[in-house]
């Protein structure tokens, strides 16, 4: 148990630091993204964007 929780906080850590580089690319705003703006409500449904971090972590596991 404690191993499994200092791999997930080290994995929480790459994907933090990783953030602000991701988002300079344009991940979360890929065709397939969908964002739904009304008056004070803002709904986001990344798909694309899920697909190719699920692709990601298949290949890598």
């Amino acid at each position: 148990m404690p191993r499994f929780l200092i791999t997930l906080g080290v994995i929480l850590v790459l994907v933090g630091l990783a953030w602000p580089w991701a988002a300079k690319l344009g991940f979360g705003r890929l065709p397939g993204d969908f964002r739904f703006v009304r008056d004070g409500f803002t709904f986001y449904f990344p798909l694309t964007s899920g697909l190719i971090v699920s692709a990601l972590i298949s290949l890598i596991l």
